[in-house]
């Protein structure tokens, strides 16, 4: 039996909601073998992070060269890469020894507007990591940066798509779960060629955590089993979108999406 085999790159959350856990939830639900580089270490719940430990740039490279050496990677995500350290190390390995799907989660800036990388590594990404992508998946901050340009309505994110990818050369998917009102469950994709614009209903639920992750993962999953991008994003978002339907309720704050919602009909 073969299986694809989809690599995330990213950061460990203690709390089980984000990050390479995250990660992992989505690929088993699409029937992908799933591995993991992890990044750093976070202290976190449903509240809150409370500490953030990078690992040796050495030790992140070392955990992607021994698997893509043995098992293989079919496709890859990148999440949490937390500095310019880790971010150039990844981003000269993975110029080496190239994979054929990567799709970029920035992890610039939260969904709530707080920077989570300092310029220095912001340049990285988008000077070394950026250039090797299959696609890009910021949320509204973070196009926001990218495309230097301020986003409040529907026109706003179209015009930030285009200069994304006029800037990158690379498909762009911005997402708009982080906007209110008319916007919310809106995501605009721009490949250089098709800009179209995605719409679901907004589900409403206060348990939105690791959606970004989420989705970013699930699309990575499409790609390696062989789905073209266009369906990689629509399925992707799909996904994402029953999971926020299935949200769970734990904790005292915002709890994680369902990613095992497929399973509940089956008992």
């Amino acid at each position: 039996m073969t299986i694809a085999r989809v690599l995330t790159i990213a950061g460990s959350d203690s709390g089980g909601g984000a990050g390479i856990q995250a990660d992992l939830r989505t690929f088993a639900i699409h029937c992908v073998h799933g591995m993991s580089a992890i990044t750093c270490v976070t202290a976190q719940n449903t509240q809150g992070v409370m500490r953030v430990d990078a690992l040796p740039a050495e030790a992140v490279v070392a955990q992607i060269a021994a698997v893509q050496g043995d098992i293989g990677i079919t496709a890859a995500k990148t999440g949490m890469l937390l500095n310019g350290e880790i971010i150039t190390a990844v981003a000269a390995h993975l110029a080496q020894f190239p994979v054929a799907h990567l799709v970029v989660d920035p992890v610039m800036v939260s969904r709530s507007g707080a920077e989570l990388l300092a310029a220095e590594a912001v340049t990285a990404l988008r000077d070394r990591l950026f250039p090797l992508a299959t696609l890009l998946t910021p949320n509204r901050y973070e196009a926001q940066i990218l495309a230097q340009q301020e986003i409040t309505d529907l026109a706003m994110m179209e015009q930030a798509a285009r200069r994304i990818y006029d800037d990158t050369g690379i498909a762009v998917l911005i997402k708009g779960g982080g906007f209110r009102g008319e916007l919310q469950g809106t995501d605009v994709w721009y490949d250089g060629e098709t800009l179209e614009v995605l719409t679901t209903v907004a589900v409403q639920t206060p348990h939105t955590h690791g959606t970004g992750c989420t989705l970013s993962a699930a699309i990575a999953a499409h790609l390696a089993l062989g789905h073209d991008l266009k369906a990689s994003i629509t399925g992707g978002k799909a996904y994402v979108t029953q999971a926020l339907h299935h949200a769970i309720a734990i904790g005292q704050g915002t709890g994680p999406i369902g990613h095992f919602f497929p399973l509940l009909s089956q008992g």
